[in-house]
């Protein structure tokens, strides 16, 4: 489990490594531009029901911690799917990866498992 840090809150954020490897792709292309935008999840079991987001700044201190030192293999599928909803009004909608054996990743391989935020 990554942990997502955001400005001064002394509250991380827990996402799953490899959805976050592939957040961290589509947030930080999206800040390198100067553009703010919004993140948003639906709460994991086991925290309360609801869902939160997060208003993102390219001023505002961020930093992804990994659970794991190897860093996943990335899905270009995902990656273009937190790329078109980080474009859209609504910002980022943190979605599970969709398991599509024939689509190859970023580095040209089949990809790996799928994953769900956590």
């Amino acid at each position: 489990m990554g942990t997502l840090y955001y400005g001064d809150s002394g509250t991380p954020i827990g996402i799953e490594d490899r959805a976050l490897a592939h957040l961290k792709v589509a947030i930080t292309t999206k800040l390198r531009r100067g553009e703010s935008f919004t993140l948003s999840w639906v709460h994991p079991e086991g925290d309360p029901l609801g869902r939160s987001t997060l208003w993102l700044h390219p001023a505002i201190p961020l930093r992804f911690v990994f659970n794991e030192a190897q860093r996943p293999e990335l899905s270009r599928p995902w990656v273009e799917e937190l790329m078109r909803s980080a474009n859209s009004t609504g910002g980022i909608e943190l979605v599970p990866e969709h398991l599509d054996t024939d689509a190859p990743d970023v580095d040209g391989d089949a990809q790996g498992v799928a994953a769900t935020p956590k």
